[in-house]
């Protein structure tokens, strides 16, 4: 699955943004910030903004459609 996923995502770099990852689910923005104020998309806030890695969104992925 991780290869399918990172092959899907190619596109992306390895940190991604609020509007990629809002791409990248087919979500909305607030949908997208939920996911991250509960750590369900592993991120790093720093000086108030989220820093994302690819690799969170595609084990979040793995983890909710396993």
């Amino acid at each position: 699955d991780t290869i399918e996923y990172t092959a899907m995502f190619s596109e992306y770099g390895d940190i991604v943004s609020i509007d990629d990852v809002m791409s990248m689910l087919h979500i909305g923005r607030s949908a997208v910030y939920s996911l991250l104020r509960n750590q369900s998309i592993k991120n790093v806030m720093i000086a108030r903004k989220y820093i994302i890695p690819k690799k969170s969104v595609i084990r979040f992925l793995e983890e909710t459609t396993t």
